[in-house]
């Protein structure tokens, strides 16, 4: 079927799938840079992960330097459709004699980053950025909770510069700045004592958004979990703190990533929800296997429907997009590409949906009517539509990208060793 004839399949329910594209072409989704190296970063000489994260795999081509890691991005971005903006964790700070060499990370500030703003500023995205909550000798193993003043005023630093560059990162770029903050504090086995660590918590966020920023251009969030490797038994940034502590707030939202919760519980279902109440929030999107919450994003069931919510409740604007997965048993960019075109993919498919007429029959308690369309609404021609997308925004179809990556793996990615 030809894109004419998918076009009007569509609009025999209302649905303008011109429109569709021209929608998702104004959606900025966030690119995390960690797919490329594994989360190992810039500014550490032991790369191994704490805060009970893993990265399994040895696939060969790792980035190993800035200028690597940036031309794995800019791959990424020749083979995906969409508004792409980039997501930094402070670890990928850049040091060098112009900017006086190695700092750490209490000390780190936007020069260190400048390197990245020039990166993004030529080819016209925006950045998000993270605090480093993790791998790093000063987890001891625990960072804004820990009982040691010394480390929590350490991590607390930590925060507050990293508020300072992301103000940086939006004033630079003019595009707002999501500023997450994650920890993998918590304990192995069952705690003595689940509040104490909790205030602490609570004073270091407190501290660390006491410094100065533009409200209407940086945005810091609370992301839970609900554990992590070596931190089974007890998360000190649950899933009540982080929602409690937003919402007692005007200057942080919650953040939601869909791997963070128990098995049984889906991110898509929380959303009407939050937006009820909150103006705004963010989301990482993953995938969960079983323990693991940073699979490759593929486009099935819960991706598809945490963007159908999005769209039903009118909510593209009020909701912050990334990605977030690492995984180094395969193809690095591959992943990347195949993730990033799987959420637009999912994002696409909602805007196909006749929305006001699901809606409507739902309003109507035809329940029957309603799960029949919702049902052949999934073999509906979403094929024509998405490679149309592609061709309007200069980028390859299904089936053309994948050998440019067996290129890019001969040619580059080989070499590294």
């Amino acid at each position: 079927m030809s894109y004419s004839q998918a076009k009007e399949q569509y609009a025999r329910l209302g649905v303008d799938a011109d429109a569709a594209i021209r929608k998702l072409q104004t959606v900025p989704v966030a690119l995390h840079c960690w797919q490329g190296d594994d989360v190992g970063g810039f500014d550490q000489k032991d790369k191994t992960l704490t805060g009970g994260i893993q990265a399994t795999g040895n696939y060969p081509g790792k980035a190993r330097t800035p200028a690597e890691l940036m031309a794995d991005i800019d791959k990424v971005i020749s083979l995906v459709p969409g508004q792409v903006k980039l997501n930094l964790h402070a670890c990928y700070a850049i040091f060098d004699e112009d900017n006086g060499g190695w700092v750490d990370r209490d000390k780190l500030e936007p020069k260190h980053f400048k390197k990245w703003v020039d990166f993004c500023r030529a080819r016209g995205i925006g950045c998000d950025f993270n605090p480093t909550f993790f791998s790093h000798p000063m987890c001891d193993p625990l960072t804004l909770s820990s009982p040691n003043e010394t480390t929590r005023k350490f991590w607390v630093e930590h925060g507050r510069a990293s508020v300072r560059i992301s103000q940086y990162l939006a004033d630079e770029l003019g595009k707002p700045c999501v500023m997450n903050i994650w920890t993998g504090d918590g304990y192995k086995d069952l705690p003595a004592d689940r509040l104490g660590p909790r205030l602490r918590y609570k004073q270091s966020f407190d501290e660390i958004l006491s410094e100065p920023f533009d409200k209407t251009k940086v945005f810091p969030c609370a992301e839970s979990k609900v554990f992590g490797i070596g931190v089974e038994s007890y998360t000190v940034g649950s899933a009540e703190w982080c929602l409690k502590y937003a919402a007692g707030r005007d200057d942080c939202i919650t953040l939601m990533d869909n791997g963070h919760y128990h098995p049984t519980e889906v991110v898509s279902d929380k959303l009407a929800s939050i937006l009820a109440f909150d103006k705004r929030m963010a989301l990482h999107i993953t995938r969960g296997v079983r323990w693991d919450s940073d699979h490759v994003v593929l486009f099935d069931d819960e991706t598809k429907e945490i963007c159908k919510e999005i769209v039903r409740m009118n909510a593209l604007d009020r909701v912050f997009l990334a990605l977030d997965y690492f995984d180094a048993s395969i193809n690095r960019v591959a992943a990347w590409v195949t993730g990033f075109r799987n959420l637009q993919k999912a994002l696409l498919f909602a805007l196909l949906q006749p929305c006001e007429t699901l809606k409507k029959l739902q309003d109507e308690s035809r329940f029957t009517k309603l799960m029949v369309l919702q049902e052949e609404l999934k073999t509906y021609p979403f094929g024509d539509v998405w490679a149309e997308y592609c061709r309007v925004c200069g980028k390859p179809q299904d089936g053309a990208w994948y050998p440019e990556i067996e290129r890019y793996e001969k040619e580059v990615l080989s070499l590294r060793r």
